[in-house]
């Protein structure tokens, strides 16, 4: 089977990788991965469509959760890891499954996406329902781990989605939504922590950035509900109250502590002249939307 997928065809540009000098295979590297964000561009529909099933968990205290092996796994639990910091979502709202478990990020566990029953059994230890997305990541399409886990949430009734960098894959057939990101054959023969590492990458931010504006943790441009954890994201918020209220920088400062150092809830007390207590009032009647909230 592996002859008739594209992550596994050798690249013509790249035959004689071993007989170049460094520049020029960097610069046929670089080439090859400006092909990338055109091909996830002609996959645009299918992502639009995927956000609107996030979406619409996230609004109804489902979960995005990320299911993948190896490279996959591991680019889906970046993206989950990092939600929370940046759009204050609780950790077990994005989530991220590999196959073989957390170890399996620093070393591989051989086997452990060829597991069927553990595809199934992560999604059932993590209490899978009908309220969640689930997406599914596999640069071949033909990850077991991965269509199992699609198929088991249809049976339960959760909205799927597949991310493959093959057209017609079988995880794209598990899945309501396939997104199939035709990237070419990678310059390293079936190294697919290149090219289709980068496609499955440009997806999930994507996919979770373009979720969470849909469900108010952006205003403007602006990340409103960062979490301040360390110095440089306390400084941050600060500048975000600044920028969303044309406040000076002790007003922003000021205003962070009155809010309990929540930015978004800052941002409508300065803009309306409204008590810690009304803004989160109107925050809650506005489901987290600012420019509702300062109507």
């Amino acid at each position: 089977m592996l002859e008739h997928l594209t992550t596994e065809a050798r690249n013509e540009r790249t035959m004689n990788l071993d007989e170049l000098s460094v520049e020029q295979f960097l610069i046929i590297m670089n080439e090859e991965d400006a092909k990338v964000a055109h091909a996830v561009r002609e996959q645009i529909p299918q992502i639009a469509q995927a956000v609107e099933k996030i979406a619409a968990s996230l609004r109804q205290q489902g979960r995005l959760i990320y299911m993948g092996a190896g490279t996959s796994g591991r680019i889906g639990l970046l993206d989950a890891v990092e939600c929370p910091p940046t759009f204050g979502t609780a950790p077990e709202q994005v989530v991220g499954l590999i196959a073989g478990g957390d170890k399996a990020f620093i070393k591989a566990i051989e086997g452990a996406e060829d597991s069927i029953e553990l595809g199934i059994q992560d999604l059932k230890n993590i209490e899978l329902t009908e309220k969640d997305t689930v997406v599914g990541i596999a640069a071949s399409g033909r990850t077991p781990y991965v269509i199992a886990g699609l198929e088991y949430a249809n049976h339960i009734g959760a909205s799927t989605v597949a991310i493959a960098c093959n057209k017609d894959s079988e995880v794209g057939k598990a899945a309501q939504i396939a997104i199939e990101v035709m990237n070419g054959p990678e310059v390293l023969t079936g190294s697919t922590r290149l090219k289709s590492g980068t496609s499955q990458k440009l997806i999930c931010n994507m996919l979770s950035t373009a979720a969470m504006i849909q469900v108010g943790k952006v205003y403007g441009n602006l990340m409103v509900d960062v979490q301040l954890t360390n110095e440089k994201l306390v400084e941050r918020a600060k500048r975000i109250v600044m920028e969303a209220t044309s406040c000076d920088y002790a007003t922003a400062e000021n205003y962070l502590e009155l809010a309990h150092q929540k930015p978004k809830a800052a941002i409508v007390m300065i803009l309306t002249g409204l008590s810690y207590e009304d803004t989160m009032t109107k925050l809650e009647q506005s489901q987290g939307y600012i420019r509702k909230a300062i109507q």
